[in-house]
């Protein structure tokens, strides 16, 4: 796809604005401890191995270090509480910069956050970005079994109250009171319902359970496939179908029909860093222009904020509008995009958003760039920082358009965006349509004596224990009045059943606790 001209040649045909934002470093740092020994009190913390990114991604720029950082932005951590990340890592990274930025937690974070830095940097009011994320969970666990107290850094609250950094994002309430009440507000425990409504409607149209399974565990495998050649993925060996779906003693299952591999995996140590700035800066920095990587447009929005309140379990209408939103403001179809990666987390979110935008989830073009948080690693909300980096990478080498979808929650908060190896004709461009999503139907959650009753499943799974034994049946059920309801069960009975075969449209009963009854 690449013209014989050459990179600089092909940049220099489109007459650049001075305020063209551009991607000019990336980096990706994978920590890999030994698992055997107790972790030391000095292993490296999530800001060592952030530092360590941004410190590449300046190397990757090819050009000179800048005298003058605008902003340096973090992704939410969850490793450790730092009190204030960014200013740890600028001390470590030798950075002094204008303004420090935290963003909310979410997946969709690392896409928001070049978004919302490419609409800065576009409008003039900041010139040079660095943006990095990462997490050292793996670490955290490892010494917490082994009653090892780690030495990591904290700012002291008196600092980070007189100069707290900025918040770029607002958070979103995505459970009600109703649902903490009932101890569902798990990602492991939403997603395989998801899986399950989509099976439903996947059988209404002729594909029965077991061809189902087959073909997503075919899909998680191609995945896998993905992240074996990937240098900086947490698990680099292709699983076959077979072994997705299998369970055993390395692969327990999970959230019924989800094994401990068809999970996002959280046990890693990993961090990565992009470079943000204005094309003007870029070329007076001495960047090469066969490192510049092009933001053309993003968009965020998200589904209604409570599950219970969604009209259907089994799409994902703010992920259409959002991506048509974002492709339609880089005058580009996903026919005109030669690299994609879907949010991963589980399996149902690939499938979901996947043919929210009109792609086959099961067929075999390919929906990730790094093999996916199941097997890439899913460094809580940092994953997507990994991706865009992926990205960049292979648009200087390869492509000539990307695109990335970024999530956050049950499917819930939604970042998108479009890249390529040349600049857009209108420079970069944002939306969101999120008044649009808004407007659409939603249901009434029932509870109590109005959730009681002769009701249907909607979606199921179970939760099941350590050694895999069926544990908790957790559903949505439709009542006769047409709400939404919550229902579950701790019966073994109850559970063991549910967990085999396809219950969706069964008839059961729900007592005003929320109990499930065969």
């Amino acid at each position: 796809m690449r013209s014989p001209d050459g990179p600089d040649r092909r940049v220099a045909r489109v007459p650049l604005d001075p305020r063209t934002p551009v991607i000019v470093g990336v980096a990706q740092v994978t920590h890999r401890p030994d698992g055997t020994d107790p972790p030391a009190v000095d292993s490296p913390d999530a800001t060592a191995l952030m530092a360590e990114a941004v410190r590449l991604a300046m190397s990757d720029t090819g050009g000179h270090a800048p005298e003058r950082v605008d902003v340096l932005a973090i992704v939410n951590t969850l490793s450790w509480r730092f009190g204030d990340p960014a200013r740890l890592v600028a001390e470590r990274a030798g950075l002094e910069p204008r303004r420090r930025v935290v963003t909310p937690m979410g997946g969709n974070s690392p896409q928001a956050l070049v978004n919302s830095t490419a609409r800065a940097i576009a409008s003039g009011e900041i010139d040079f970005a660095v943006l990095t994320g990462g997490e050292t969970w793996r670490t955290r666990m490892r010494a917490r079994r082994a009653g090892v107290e780690l030495d990591w850094p904290r700012v002291d609250p008196e600092f980070v109250e007189a100069e707290p950094p900025e918040v770029w994002g607002s958070e979103l309430t995505m459970n009600s009171e109703h649902e903490t009440s009932l101890g569902v507000y798990m990602p492991v425990q939403i997603y395989p319902l998801f899986e399950s409504a989509i099976r439903a409607r996947r059988g209404a149209d002729g594909v029965d359970p077991v061809t189902h399974l087959e073909q997503v565990a075919a899909m998680w495998s191609r995945f896998s496939a993905v992240a074996e050649s990937n240098p900086y993925a947490w698990s680099q060996r292709a699983l076959s179908p077979d072994e997705v779906i299998t369970p055993g003693p390395s692969n327990r299952m999970v959230g019924s029909p989800y094994t401990k591999v068809m999970n996002s995996n959280n046990d890693v140590d990993m961090a990565a860093a992009l470079i943000v700035c204005s094309a003007e800066r870029a070329s007076a920095l001495g960047v090469p222009r066969e490192r510049w990587v092009f933001p053309h447009s993003g968009a965020d929005c998200h589904e209604h904020p409570l599950v219970s309140e969604r009209d259907r379990l089994d799409e994902v209408p703010a992920v259409r509008a959002g991506a048509t939103l974002a492709l339609d403001l880089a005058h580009v179809s996903l026919a005109d995009v030669d690299l994609i990666d879907l949010y991963s987390c589980f399996p149902s979110a690939v499938q979901l958003g996947a043919r929210a935008i009109g792609l086959d989830p099961y067929g075999d073009r390919p929906l990730t760039l790094t093999g996916g948080l199941s097997f890439m690693g899913g460094p809580w909300n940092n994953y997507v920082m990994h991706a865009i980096a992926t990205a960049v990478e292979r648009l200087r080498g390869e492509g000539e358009r990307a695109f990335v979808w970024a999530n956050g929650g049950y499917v819930t908060k939604h970042s998108f965006g479009v890249y390529g190896d040349r600049p857009a004709a209108d420079g970069f461009r944002w939306g969101s349509p999120q008044d649009e999503v808004d407007a659409l139907p939603r249901r009434t959650c029932a509870q109590g004596a109005d959730a009681a009753g002769v009701a249907h499943i909607e979606s199921h799974t179970v939760m099941h224990d350590r050694d895999g034994g069926p544990e908790r049946a957790i559903t949505t059920v439709i009542t006769e009045s047409g709400n939404r309801a919550w229902a579950l069960s701790d019966v073994s009975d109850v559970a063991t059943e549910i967990a085999e075969g396809d219950h969706v449209g069964r008839r059961v009963t729900v007592d005003n606790d929320a109990r499930l009854h065969l």
